[in-house]
């Protein structure tokens, strides 16, 4: 039975409306998503279910929070049948607290209860009271629930003594307490009623004044604001049947805070949060709770936010082997501090229904530990089982995820965090590494305060990354499941607590002098508003994964002061197979830069295992890890072979409310020049490491020979990550890493393939240095005869032996060239690094002749107007790699010619023939300058010169929508207007150079808005030649043509005048219109034409026609190019699947695909939030709206014209 409301329920819908509709929004999100104009929309979308029933005034009865009276005799069922695992954990619960009164009980002194952090007297008291209810003959407990609650009611406020400005504990109370009210209610005498419900009263009106002047009042996401105005909300509910007014402004304050809070969190696309997995199991612990209350009693319906639809892998993704153990990342202990089994559970129920959730609740609950740091807090270990209870599904059968079994790496984009190896059972083949490097507060968080689209977000003030570690390029490593390296936990902000890099000396030291770390260090919690603090980011450049290896980079120089002067702070992470992980530092300073030093950190928290020195073949210092005598090993070297001896050291620093050990190996380099490398190896015992060497240390990147099990790896990892054109010519492809082993390799984001060993090919049969002794031998033979003949030739003896010395002399030169050629040593570095570029050179033409083109892509995006090829900018936008041009813009217009290209659509193919023989010379060479030289291209357009014209244009455009307007503008009006719109276009000409004066060697991707372009790839790919890459979008014709004719009012089929681009392409000789001139006219089109000659044809039929017209010819005109040079994408597979076709989209290029650009898509695709021009919002659903509004007769129609076309390219038939 939900809440019902009297006339203060239309007040809250009113208050709630005005919230979200009085605050400003701007129209685009970090310039690469384009918003509503208003959240109301947003938010009026999550009032809908407020129905007229909800109204009417009825008592409120108790229970009446969680479930209703008549629920009560089918929970007691389900305790003893389908639920009994759940009512067993219950009963063990409230047995413990009854064996043990005295540690359980609240104390009966107040001054007792004030003196410590009393946060798990409400954290218990809901399963007790739960189990009172499932079993009212059990009086033991029943007075042990009523003592409980006296002693709590008793209390003058439920404050801790040291902590009175914070509100945490009085929430905790709050919580548990009303809801054990609740759950009690038909049990406690009028007295006791009356007595618990004043107090509950009393506290909610203290944590709702509480809320207008304390910081978790303002700062979102934070787990304090959601554990409080949960507590509040509850109250609310609770209490507000006697006075309902004062009770609804406090619901109308928590409805108003959490439903920001869930806006805000469907634009974190990966469904993390930035607190980390323990203090992110806090918050969702409360948001999962408030999912559920919300809907239950207001209607709000939140279930289909993309956060939560993405959650679990927050819970299974971070799990080391064994399901006991979870990544470290922020301040952390090391499992969760609240669940994760009621998160999980309401996860499967309400989100997923697939049985995920309830299988990892499962394997969590049955491998939970009995001892040890790893068991959970007496504090927070039963207070979600009663929710756990009431929300899991007998009915959904538990099974694990998809590809369970093998190891994984999975990506969080916006937490910029990877994991490989999750969710798996502890065994000696399953690994575990994570790597971090992100943005303060995550990327959807960072953006949002940097480039303030709503304006109810106050920058950082409305934020609190206070429990955020200085731990951008922090990693983890454990192989076996055995960690050996670690996070540190729960700690204060220091840097060298965590596995990061430190600097010294530096002018800015404001702890550890003269070291410095990453910004924001140097207190208890995180300073996340100061000096560049509230600018340090981490990035993370690329993670790929192939086969047992992975390979992932970071970049952090962002993280650090800019006093230090550094360039560069690239960390490479490299899995080579389960036991063996290679680290990688790549420091660039600046020349003027204080730094001298640079020290490394690597942590482990066991102290059942403690690190010892170790020396690697008697040439590396490291250190060792002796695991019950399984030997973990780690050794280090520069790029000049250096390798100090490490300190290993022990600390111990305050953490929640107690001291936390932990043992660090700490090793120090000098940074004399402006470009240090580190290399670190990591290995466990079940691998022989013989060798590891720097073998090739260029600017741009760097290759290290590693002997793993007596088998040469060769590592290449280019450091000019942001360079396409310098990882092209230092990889042979566009990625950033590639290793050698075999006769295999390995190109990440690419895959691996077999390569043909040619060094016996190039072999002589004699080498070149036996050919010199030969030659010396038969010299010197020849000079002992002419010795013991001298007579006969009459040679003086000193001029025939000046000649012998000549010749000797020369062939040693000879020789010395020959080795030195060939030498490897640090002496002929110079030369060898010059060897290994030949070598590149020789393997990039190799992949030449294999097929396989090492050029930089030139990307060609095409498809029909409206078929949403627009979605793609997410993957191109803002990336080092490409610059994404719009084609046409005022400013980047097609040159006209004696051929006019529609800009809606044509009929004309064009072939190889037309570049050959000479047709459309400017569109070429506007076409050759705009890709090969797009520089000097934006360069030479003049921005201000054709103002009175490029004016006109825009009032020409804008002439039938004046005509529409209802207040007629006058001429200043609409010129204002124009230059507005003509300062807009050029500042996008400017973005395009600004972002090339950044990434010189950016590769442009023209993105053709005109449909006329699909059938003219060949003609592109004559002129491009073999670095071509068209994409070709494609979208189902039902879609495409409801999107024409019903997303908009006026229709897009009006407003881009369809009817009249269609008659007039039919115009001309023999009705082919202008294709004639050079004969290329598609036939395909033939259709369209004799249906346009019908009298009884519509809208529907024609633009049927012409999607097929246009995707046959397309089809047939593009079968011909390779398969590397053209790919057709269908725009449902972008939406549905965004990652997967994202990376096949990406592998297309050569290139992996970035976590950013993954980010991008992701947003653009899942959350609702982004829209495409004349589309609206895109997602799953939204893009098959077609199915729900348009005509049955109407969708027959379409899939009776397109059907062949359909089934080629997989669209099934909706009416059979």
């Amino acid at each position: 039975m939900a809440l019902m409301f009297t006339g203060h329920t239309l007040f809250l819908a009113l208050m709630m409306f005005a919230v979200f509709t009085c605050e400003e929004s701007v129209s685009n999100y970090s310039d690469w998503v384009t918003f509503i104009e208003n959240v109301d929309q947003y938010e009026k979308q999550q009032l809908e279910g407020l129905s007229a029933e909800q109204k009417l005034k009825k008592p409120l009865l108790h229970p009446s929070l969680y479930f209703d009276t008549e629920d009560v005799q089918a929970l007691r069922q389900k305790a003893h049948t389908s639920h009994s695992h759940l009512f067993r954990a219950i009963r063990s619960a409230v047995t413990v607290m009854l064996s043990n009164p005295l540690y359980y009980l609240p104390p009966p002194k107040h001054v007792d209860f004030a003196a410590k952090w009393n946060e798990i007297y409400g954290n218990n008291l809901p399963p007790l009271a739960f189990y009172c209810l499932l079993c009212p003959e059990d009086k033991a407990a029943f007075d042990f629930a009523l003592e409980y609650m006296d002693r709590m009611a008793g209390y003058k406020n439920w404050l801790v003594e040291n902590a009175p400005g914070d509100e945490v504990p009085l929430g905790h109370s709050l919580t548990g307490f009303a809801t054990a009210f609740d759950f009690l209610y038909n049990s406690l005498g009028n007295e006791r009623r009356q007595k618990y419900l004043e107090k509950i009263w009393s506290v909610s009106e203290e944590m709702y004044e509480c809320s207008k002047v304390r910081s978790w009042g303002k700062q979102l996401l934070h787990n304090h604001q959601a554990t409080n105005m949960l507590a509040l909300l509850i109250g609310a509910l609770v209490a507000g049947a006697d006075k309902g007014s004062q009770a609804n402004i406090w619901k109308h304050t928590v409805v108003d805070v959490m439903e920001k809070t869930m806006f805000l969190l469907n634009h974190v696309v990966d469904g993390s949060l930035d607190e980390g997995v323990a203090y992110g199991s806090y918050t969702a612990k409360s948001v999962t709770q408030y999912v559920f209350l919300a809907q239950r009693h207001f209607g709000i319906n939140n279930l289909e936010n993309n956060w939560l639809k993405m959650h679990f892998w927050f819970y299974y993704a971070t799990l080391l082997p064994g399901f006991q153990r979870t990544v470290g990342v922020a301040d952390s202990n090391y499992n969760w501090f609240y669940g994760p089994e009621s998160q999980l559970v309401f996860l499967d129920k309400f989100i997923m229904k697939n049985g995920a959730g309830n299988w990892l609740a499962q394997q969590i609950r049955k491998h939970r530990p009995k001892d040890g740091p790893m068991v959970p807090s007496t504090a927070q270990r039963w207070s979600t089982l009663h929710t756990e209870f009431l929300w899991y599904a007998a009915e959904i059968t538990p099974q694990p995820p998809p590809d369970y079994g093998t190891a994984k790496m999975h990506v969080f984009p916006n937490w910029g965090v990877v994991t490989y190896g999750a969710g798996l059972p502890n065994s000696q083949t399953n690994t575990f590494v994570s790597f971090k490097s992100g943005k303060l507060g995550g990327r959807a968080v960072y953006d949002i305060v940097h480039f303030q689209p709503y304006a109810w977000i106050d920058g950082w003030r409305s934020f609190n990354p206070g429990h955020e570690h200085p731990d951008q390029n922090s990693f983890t490593f454990a192989p076996n499941g055995q960690v050996f390296v670690s996070e540190a936990l729960y700690g204060p902000k220091l840097s060298h607590l965590n596995n990061v890099l430190v600097f010294a000396p530096s002018p800015t030291s404001q702890c550890n002098q003269p070291w410095e770390g990453q910004l924001g260090e140097c207190a208890q919690w995180l300073k996340w508003i100061g000096d560049e603090v509230g600018d340090s980011t981490g990035e993370i450049i690329t993670a790929s994964q192939a086969g047992d290896m992975m390979f992932v980079s970071g970049e952090a120089v962002s993280a650090y002061t800019s006093a230090m002067k550094l360039k560069s702070v690239y960390r490479v992470l490299l899995l080579l197979n389960s036991q063996t992980l290679l680290v990688v530092d790549h420091i660039e300073k600046e020349e003027d830069s204080p730094v001298n030093s640079v020290s490394a950190f690597f942590h482990n928290l066991d102290i059942d295992f403690k690190y010892i020195p170790y020396k690697f073949k008697n040439k590396y210092n490291g250190a060792m890890m002796d695991v019950w005598d399984a030997h973990y090993k780690m050794f280090w070297f520069d790029h000049h072979g250096s390798s100090p001896v490490a300190r290993i050291q022990e600390a111990e620093q305050a953490a929640e409310f107690k001291k936390r050990w932990t043992q660090f190996v700490n090793v120090t380099f000098p940074v004399k020049n402006t470009l240090t490398r580190i290399a670190y190896l990591f290995y466990g015992p079940y691998v022989n490491v013989s060798n590891c060497r720097l073998v090739d240390n260029a600017k741009s990147g760097f290759q290290i020979s590693l002997y793993v099990n007596n088998t040469e790896n060769t590592i290449s990892v280019v450091t000019e990550y942001q360079n396409l054109k310098t990882r092209f010519n230092y990889l042979g492809f566009g990625g950033f890493a590639k290793v050698v082993h075999e006769n295999k390799v390995t190109k990440f984001g690419l895959g691996t393939e077999s390569v043909k060993k040619q060094i016996k090919n190039n072999r002589v049969v004699f080498p070149f240095g036996f050919k010199v002794n030969i030659i010396a031998g038969l010299i010197l033979g020849v000079s002992l005869v002419i010795l013991a003949f001298q007579w006969r030739f009459y040679i003086s003896f000193g001029k025939m032996l000046r000649w012998i010395l000549i010749l000797v002399v020369t062939l040693w030169l000879i020789e010395l060239v020959d080795v030195w050629s060939t030498c490897t040593q640090p002496i002929c570095a110079k030369w060898s690094s010059d060897m290994t570029r030949l070598e590149h050179e020789k393997g990039n033409k190799a992949k030449q002749l294999e097929g396989n083109p090492v050029g930089l892509p030139d990307v060609i995006i095409t498809s029909l107007p409206a078929s949403g090829a627009e979605i793609l900018k997410q993957l191109f936008f803002n990336s080092s790699d490409f610059l994404y041009i719009r084609i046409p813009t005022p400013y980047l217009e097609i040159p006209e010619t004696e051929f006019e290209i529609d800009s809606f659509v044509d009929p004309c193919e064009w072939q190889v023939s037309d570049v050959q023989n000479g047709h459309f010379r400017l569109i070429q060479g506007w076409l050759q300058s705009l890709v090969r030289g797009t520089k000097l291209h934006l360069q030479n357009i003049h921005l201000y010169e054709a103002s009175r014209s490029k004016i006109a244009q825009h009032s020409a455009i804008s002439k039938d929508k004046k005509k529409r307007s209802k207040k007629r503008e006058s001429l200043s009006e609409q010129r204002s207007r124009a230059r507005g719109s003509q300062d807009k276009d050029a500042e996008y000409i400017r973005e395009l150079r600004r972002h090339l004066v950044y990434y010189p060697n950016a590769r442009p991707v023209l993105s053709l808005s005109s449909g006329s372009w699909t059938l003219k790839l060949p003609f592109f790919q004559e002129i491009l030649g073999p670095s071509m890459r068209a994409l070709y979008i494609v979208r189902d014709p039902r879609a495409w043509i409801y999107s024409m004719l019903y997303k908009n009012k006026p229709s897009l089929y009006s407003l881009k005048n369809v009817p009249q681009h269609l008659a007039a392409m039919f115009k001309g000789e023999d009705g082919k219109g202008k294709c004639s001139l050079n004969k290329g006219y598609a036939f395909e089109y033939e259709s369209l034409r004799k249906e346009l000659s019908n009298s009884n044809s519509n809208a529907v039929s024609v633009l049927s026609y012409l999607w097929l017209a246009n995707t046959a010819a397309a089809l047939r005109i593009n079968g011909d190019l390779l398969p590397t040079n053209y790919q057709l994408v269908k725009f449902e597979d972008i939406v549905s699947f965004p990652q997967k076709t994202a990376e096949t989209i990406f592998a297309f290029l050569g290139i992996p695909l970035p976590p950013a650009s993954l980010n991008q898509i992701l947003f653009a695709t899942s959350t609702g939030l982004f829209y495409l021009p004349y589309e609206g919002e895109i997602s799953p659903s939204s893009i098959h709206a077609w199915k729900q509004y348009m005509p049955n007769e109407e969708i027959r129609r379409i899939e009776d014209i397109c059907c062949s076309v359909m089934d080629h390219l997989g669209y099934p038939k909706f009416i059979e």
